[in-house]
């Protein structure tokens, strides 16, 4: 098994790069969290890898952060969730905010993951929901790719709060329009839903 490479990045073209290491070029499929977060062709870098070994191939993925890495095998486990939908949830959102989308029931965020449809969102969420607090932790940092991804999960953390339940916070939410909105537009528009 491939931990972990470290070398030189003499290739990228998204997800593909190639690192060099002691003269040999290991392909690397990334993430887009990964990808962005990469130095210049010619500068050095760490990843922590995943070796996927399959009758027809062999792939190796590389990951910024050992969370993304985790997350990445953990999503594997779901049944019907292979390598190319894990990288696009690490892709779409931080470890962080999906961890955050499975606590909440957020199947309208996940299942704007391209390739997850709702099905699959709600089949993630309730697979992931006993194995989450192995990936993340509730201090990982990190925003969503959309703006409206963390309003929406502002406006889920203090709706939870105030006493609501997650599914009830879900079934509001998803009864308005939210795109463009703060997070404390968000709330107020809830409240006032949740209050008819």
């Amino acid at each position: 098994m491939i931990g972990s490479l470290r070398g030189r990045l003499t290739f990228k073209q998204a997800p593909h790069i190639v690192v060099e290491c002691s003269g040999v070029g290991y392909e690397v499929e990334t993430p887009m969290s990964t990808f962005l977060d990469l130095p210049d062709v010619g500068a050095e870098l760490f990843l922590h890898t995943h070796l996927l070994v399959r009758e027809d191939a062999q792939i190796l993925y590389g990951f910024s952060s050992d969370e993304e890495r985790t997350l990445f095998r953990t999503l594997l486990k779901v049944n019907r969730v292979g390598a190319k939908m894990a990288l696009g949830v690490l892709s779409a959102m931080t470890a962080n905010d999906f961890r955050r989308c499975v606590e909440y029931e957020d199947t309208t965020t996940l299942s704007k993951i391209p390739g997850v449809g709702k099905k699959t969102a709600e089949r993630l969420i309730i697979e992931m929901r006993d194995r989450i607090d192995t990936v993340t932790s509730p201090q990982g940092g990190g925003t969503a790719v959309k703006v409206e991804a963390s309003a929406r999960s502002e406006a889920f953390d203090a709706l939870v709060a105030l006493g609501y339940k997650a599914n009830e916070v879900n079934k509001l939410i998803s009864k308005l329009d939210i795109e463009d909105k703060s997070a404390e537009e968000i709330i107020r528009q809830a409240l006032r839903q949740a209050a008819q």
